[in-house]
């Protein structure tokens, strides 16, 4: 398994995942965005700083995605869902025996 980290398609999932948490965690900014560009095409805000903030966001969901990895975050999301699952519960009582 070592050696299949190196592999690029390890790596690209693994920014991916990232992303993709980093965005579902935020993604409520993405309708302050929205608003944010649709008054742009009514006033005198540029559009082009619309852009900039869609970029600065897409940073900044990698870099908060990386950041809940990192710090533990992931792990006490999947312990709490674990909490509900009854099949962790049934499994942690038969251990515990």
């Amino acid at each position: 398994m070592k050696g299949y980290r190196k592999n690029y398609k390890y790596r690209l999932n693994l920014h991916k995942h990232y992303f993709d948490t980093g965005y579902g965690i935020t993604s409520l900014f993405k309708y302050f965005i929205f608003l944010f560009g649709g008054m742009s095409l009514q006033e005198s805000i540029s559009l082009k700083f619309t852009m900039y903030i869609l970029g600065a966001y897409a940073i900044f969901c990698y870099l908060f995605g990386w950041a809940w990895f990192r710090f533990g975050w992931f792990e006490a999301q999947i312990e709490v869902g674990n909490q509900f699952n009854l099949f962790v519960k049934e499994t942690r009582k038969f251990i515990n025996q």
